[in-house]
């Protein structure tokens, strides 16, 4: 692990234009140290994912992602035999007449096994950054799983035997709290909440992000989005969406908002439609919160 302070995790993250906090700063500084995974929760669009990112970035290292789904199972996260190849060697064997039992040891080593995400993290010779993304949307049964491997750092192939860590991962967990985790998941890793960010913050990170965006412009952007997010939403907006919608008004070189604007690209910071009908019946008020010109220019 590289030796580092919390400064310097500061100025990493920074360095890779990911606007952070010190509750940030030293949650990562911590599992770092601790080498004890990071859970991380909050709504979508606040940044989650994009720690491990930069993280990776920073450190120099490989980012391996998981993406976690309801029905994945432990096979698809550590590995499966290249079936395929196996067969294709057994035929080619089977006419060379070799010896059955040397035959099956090879058939079932390495040189068949196709590493998923979590056995390619724990092997890897550089520790690199897994992040296993939106773990809520696994069930129970794979939950237990991890379990075992942030416990030992090892996994056990049948074929083979157990295979242990030559260097632990950093470990990014993310969730949007789609389902409550257990205790004993929440008691291996270290914690973090992320949460929509205030104007101020917001307003930095697009700057940030989309530097050379016009200042009112961004201005009025970030006033929007904090309003928005005030009406009851199926699917809230989060920092992501900011980011796009800044982007795409500048991409268009516009540099104002106004009524006529804001329902024209709607579509880029909503993705429902009766989040959009409901951000259109209340428009008139949020232009009014926000000061926002009502007319279409």
């Amino acid at each position: 692990m590289q030796k580092t302070d919390l400064n310097h995790i500061h100025k990493m993250l920074n360095d890779q234009h990911y606007f952070t906090d010190e509750a940030l700063a030293m949650s990562v500084y911590l599992s770092m140290q601790l080498n004890k995974p990071l859970l991380v929760e909050g709504p979508a669009g606040v940044g989650k994912t994009e720690i491990a990112k930069v993280m990776a970035k920073a450190l120099g290292t490989g980012l391996i992602r998981l993406q976690c789904y309801e029905g994945l199972d432990s096979t698809h996260a550590l590995y499966e035999w290249n079936y395929q190849h196996q067969l294709l060697y057994l035929k080619i064997a089977q006419n060379e007449h070799r010896d059955s039992k040397q035959l099956e040891e090879l058939l079932f080593s390495e040189k068949f096994l196709l590493k998923r995400p979590i056995l390619e993290a724990i092997t890897r010779e550089q520790p690199p950054v897994l992040l296993i993304d939106e773990v809520d949307r696994a069930d129970e049964e794979f939950e237990s799983f991890l379990l075992e491997v942030l416990s030992d750092w090892q996994v056990t192939i049948p074929e083979i035997g157990t295979i242990k860590a030559t260097n632990k991962p950093y470990i990014i967990l993310t969730g949007n709290r789609t389902r409550e985790l257990s205790e004993a998941l929440r008691r291996r890793c270290l914690y973090l909440w992320i949460d929509y960010p205030d104007f101020d913050k917001e307003l930095a990170i697009v700057k940030m992000k989309v530097p050379g965006t016009d200042t009112e412009l961004a201005h009025s952007i970030c006033l929007f989005m904090q309003e928005l997010r005030e009406l009851k939403l199926e699917k809230t907006p989060g920092v992501a969406e900011t980011i796009d919608w800044a982007r795409a008004l500048a991409a268009m070189h516009i540099d104002h908002l106004d009524r006529g604007i804001i329902e024209n690209t709607l579509g880029v910071i909503l993705k429902d439609w009766q989040d959009m009908r409901h951000t259109r019946d209340s428009l008139s008020e949020l232009l009014e919160k926000t000061g926002i010109s009502s007319r279409i220019i």
